[in-house]
């Protein structure tokens, strides 16, 4: 039997690409209150930067973009299989003698 709270390349994890997708499409006001504008933030910054410091800045602010899309993969992956796997469990305790 799996266990559903290793990460792994199975159908809880096709679930999770799934919800990230549609949870990464802004579909309502509260949404977009809520959604990181790190695009438009990152031109802020970079209008601001002197001319020889903005390669760099740029590059750092390219790799911030990556770590924090890494974390919340990181995060939505473990508290979704986890929450999963926790509400099965409390379910299949309902049946059990």
């Amino acid at each position: 039997m799996n266990n559903f709270r290793e990460v792994n390349d199975d159908i809880l994890k096709e679930w999770i690409l799934f919800r990230e997708d549609e949870l990464s499409s802004i579909t309502c006001d509260e949404d977009k209150k809520h959604w990181v504008y790190f695009d438009e933030i990152s031109e802020k910054i970079l209008r601001n930067v002197p001319k020889k410091n903005k390669k760099y800045v740029q590059k750092q602010l390219e790799i911030l973009d990556d770590n924090f899309l890494d974390y919340l993969g990181y995060w939505n992956e473990k508290y979704y299989r986890n929450g999963f796997v926790d509400g099965s469990q409390l379910v299949m305790g309902c049946f059990e003698e």
